[in-house]
């Protein structure tokens, strides 16, 4: 069951993570929208709080200088810079486009090219993170992986 241990404790930070967002959201605008649960983007970063819970607990149960221990640090890396830069800006690039195509249309824009239907499908603006969100996450997983090592131990 040790062997299993990061497993649990990073999804069970990814589950916390994803409550807190409609949480978040709520204080922000004073309505809730329970669907933020099921999505990507917001804040805390789910992504980074499951990578980063999974960093501290493989340190725990199978020691900080341990080859595994690296290669998930090496993993959380990539996971959280994918989630501010790589998504955070293909969410930035959706919206761009977006209001490119409303801009044109508002201005009487004549193409055919505009009528085309991929212009209607819905596609998701925010599909990355902020710095800030991303670090909240991190330090949630953190946090999560261990209050839960200390239960456990």
């Amino acid at each position: 069951m040790k062997q299993l241990y990061p497993i649990w404790i990073s999804f069970s930070a990814l589950i916390i993570a994803q409550a807190l967002k409609p949480l978040s959201s709520y204080i922000k605008t004073r309505k809730w929208n329970l669907h933020l649960f099921f999505d990507s983007g917001g804040l805390p970063s789910s992504h980074s709080s499951m990578v980063s819970a999974l960093v501290l607990s493989v340190g725990l149960v199978e020691k900080f200088s341990s080859t595994i221990f690296a290669v998930t640090v090496v993993f959380a890396f990539i996971v959280m810079y994918d989630a501010a830069n790589i998504r955070f800006y293909a969410g930035k690039n959706i919206q761009t486009t977006r209001q490119l195509i409303r801009d044109l249309k508002a201005n009487k824009i004549h193409s055919p090219i505009l009528n085309d239907p991929i212009y209607e499908a819905p596609t998701k603006e925010i599909l990355g993170h902020s710095w800030l969100e991303v670090i909240c996450g991190a330090l949630l997983g953190l946090v999560v992986a261990w209050i839960w090592f200390l239960i456990f131990n």
